[in-house]
């Protein structure tokens, strides 16, 4: 071949030799035939190849595993419709591997575990927590001759920053931007784009509370948000930071938006009101403040059984939680979230982190029935989630509707309460 290849075929080239190193002593013990190995593009992060802006990557790709395929090294997938422009898989012909091997310059799979499991010991003394069970489990799994991903052993450099990456969790006390913390880390304000998805399999594979988030979730745990964030709260509150600041928000209609980075660094938080009612979804939290306001016939806006409420947007933060612990005891905490695994997974969550006090609100079996209407059926996976569920401790109480959403093998999303009538026929109000 006449050619470098390009960085995304030698991606798509190390996967596949990658696997038919895993799959080659199976095949020769055992005498089976060498089929075709084949890799699905979607599956491996090369976005340049799919980038929409600029399409010289994955021209170059085209006509690169073009002539590894007149070649016969390799077999040529087309997504439908899309011939000559767009892959939907590479296979390899395993009898081509030596081949393949030569012109990636590429050295044995027992050579490159190796050099990664020198390279994992020598970090591993900078930690003491699940990035050490993370780079524990990877040695094993070297030793065991098996895929130590999101490490490769075809990339040093990927490797190496991936460490560097998570050494620098350290240093992360607040939230930052992914590029603000790429430019600190790498002087680069991009690199951490690559290595994001890889911290947060590490991160959710060896930390059991995050087993559940996605892979946004996982980073804002680390603190590591794509912007800044605001925590957006309705009523009555009076918050005092750090420094002894008073700051009152009773003025403020409907809600006010308090940066993240000032919320996590309060010190106390108060509210005139009973509870606090935590919202998963803003337009569920827009629609309780308007149920609780009235326009005059002066164009007054006035508050109709005042309230104080927070939106979670979605799993609560970790400034979130912070600032919800910082509430006096005596406030009730009120949860009104989707009555599926999430919206359940989320009460579990700020029981176990922020108070086991916290009570269900407009999330029981005669809300779910007053609004089954407008209820979803239930899923394969639902079911398995909701499973789960009924084993988790901090969710005991919450059995009886568990089990009536998988009697009944129905989920009902909260902007269904909101937008078809908090006073239906059979909700219970508090």
């Amino acid at each position: 071949m006449n050619f470098t290849p390009s960085s995304d075929v030698a991606a798509i080239l190390n996967d596949l030799l990658d696997t038919l190193e895993q799959r080659e002593p199976r095949t020769l013990s055992e005498g089976v035939s060498r089929r075709s190995i084949r890799m699905a593009l979607d599956l491996l992060a090369i976005p340049s190849y799919f980038s929409q802006t600029d399409p010289a990557p994955r021209q170059i790709a085209n006509e690169q595993l073009q002539a590894l395929e007149r070649a016969g090294w390799v077999k040529l997938a087309w997504l439908p419709g899309e011939a000559g422009h767009l892959l939907a898989s590479v296979a390899l012909v395993p009898d081509q591997a030596e081949s393949v091997f030569n012109l990636l310059k590429r050295t044995p799979a027992a050579s490159r575990r190796a050099r990664l499991a020198d390279m994992l010991l020598g970090e591993r003394f900078r930690f003491d927590d699940w990035r050490l069970r993370a780079i524990q489990h990877t040695l094993d799994q070297l030793r065991a001759e098996k895929s130590p991903a999101p490490f490769s052993l075809a990339a040093d450099d990927f490797n190496r920053d991936l460490l560097t990456a998570l050494a620098a969790l350290d240093e992360v006390r607040e939230e930052t931007p992914h590029r603000v913390f790429s430019v600190h880390v790498f002087n680069d304000s991009k690199r951490f784009e690559e290595l994001m998805g890889a911290v947060a399999t590490l991160a959710r594979r060896n930390q059991s509370a995050w087993k559940g988030l996605s892979n946004d979730e996982v980073l804002r745990e680390l603190n590591l948000v794509s912007n800044p964030g605001h925590l957006y709260l309705h009523g009555p509150w009076q918050l005092v930071d750090e420094a002894g600041q008073i700051m009152s928000l009773a003025e403020f209609h409907p809600s006010v938006g308090l940066p993240a980075a000032q919320a996590g660094r309060l010190r106390r938080v108060a509210v005139s009101t009973p509870h606090v009612i935590c919202v998963e979804n803003p337009t569920s939290f827009y629609e309780l403040i308007r149920n609780t306001a009235h326009q005059s016939s002066d164009g007054q806006t006035t508050i109709r059984n005042p309230q104080s409420a927070i939106c979670l947007w979605g799993n609560p933060s970790p400034a979130c939680r912070h600032l919800l612990r910082c509430l006096p005891e005596e406030t009730a905490l009120l949860v009104w979230a989707d009555m599926d695994y999430g919206g359940l997974n989320i009460l579990a969550q700020l029981r176990e982190q922020v108070t086991p006090h916290a009570k269900p609100y407009w999330m029981d079996p005669e809300t779910l029935e007053a609004h089954a209407q407008w209820a979803r059926p239930l899923t394969p996976a639902d079911v398995n989630n909701l499973n789960r569920l009924l084993r988790r401790p901090a969710l005991a109480d919450m059995q009886p509707l568990i089990r009536h959403m998988l009697q009944r093998g129905l989920k009902l999303e909260q902007e269904a309460v909101a937008s078809f009538g908090h006073n239906a026929r059979g909700v219970r109000r508090v």
